[in-house]
């Protein structure tokens, strides 16, 4: 079978309090089963409750000690270039070098508004931060109104994964360490490869993030798809991942053989720490 690294969504605060659970405990508990990584989304403003991705990631990074910690995905234009920068420096020390940079420029005008930052900007600001990132990481001067700014401490780039399956972003990803496309079929990650791979001769990591429900009592594909449906405008059929750990392992060596190397799951149901489990087992299977 196709291998495949298996990470996981940390579980909204909504999931949390109806739980019992707290980032902590998650964090823990992903990385005793086993799972390859831990990963906290970057939202400002979407109308439900939501904690700053460095103050999460940097929760998990002091109780744990071998998982990989990943933004899915920072959004570096809503920060000053600089600001994103000690964000992410910070990031790495704190892990002691286990983060992954998923980026991206999503986000709706209201988030964009909310952070001053004019929406139709997004896309320039984003392609110049991941322009000035490197450098400003390595401790090379930013120049600001004639003056000289060097950000310390300087640490080793994290390898930067661009999210979104679009054009501009293939191309973004072309440009970094990999392509993180979410909610998208073994097909379309196959096209985007053979698309990358007309971009560029360097080798990439192709990350998918998926969503999901693994295992008896929860809920069906079908329901899943609707729900992502609903909430993304997009055609979801075959996309979500559920059945049993045998079923879902299927599922994984499929998008290995598209040319994934790794996945990130989201459980779109059930109990947060067994649905971990269960995913832990089906990646088993692989091996």
């Amino acid at each position: 079978m196709s291998t495949i690294a298996v990470g996981v969504v940390l579980p909204a605060l909504s999931v949390q309090r109806r739980q019992g659970l707290d980032l902590r405990g998650a964090a823990r508990h992903a990385e005793s089963v086993g799972l390859a990584s831990v990963w906290h989304g970057d939202h400002l403003a979407i109308g439900a409750p939501v904690l700053d991705v460095t103050v999460g990631l940097a929760t998990v990074a002091a109780v744990t000690s071998r998982i990989t910690l990943g933004t899915g995905v920072f959004v570096p234009a809503l920060r000053p270039h600089a600001v994103a920068a000690k964000q992410v420096a910070s990031l790495q020390v704190v892990s002691d070098g286990r983060l992954v940079l998923g980026v991206g420029s999503g986000g709706g005008p209201a988030q964009w508004a909310a952070a001053g930052v004019p929406f139709a900007e997004r896309g320039p600001r984003t392609d110049r931060a991941l322009d000035l990132l490197p450098g400003l990481l390595a401790g090379e001067p930013l120049v600001v109104d004639e003056e000289s700014v060097v950000l310390d401490p300087a640490v080793p780039k994290p390898p930067i994964w661009v999210g979104n399956a679009s054009p501009v972003a293939l191309r973004r990803a072309a440009r970094a360490d990999g392509w993180f496309p979410s909610l998208v079929t073994p097909a379309a990650v196959a096209a985007g490869v053979a698309r990358l791979a007309e971009l560029t001769d360097r080798p990439l990591t192709v990350a998918v993030g998926a969503a999901g429900a693994i295992g008896d009592g929860v809920r069906s594909a079908a329901e899943i798809e609707r729900s992502i449906g609903a909430g993304y405008g997009i055609d979801a059929t075959g996309i979500p991942i559920t059945g049993s750990p045998a079923e879902v392992a299927d599922r994984l060596a499929e998008l290995g053989r598209a040319g994934a190397h790794h996945l990130v799951m989201g459980f779109a149901d059930g109990d947060w720490r067994k649905q971990c489990e269960l995913l832990a087992e089906a990646n088993a299977l692989l091996a």
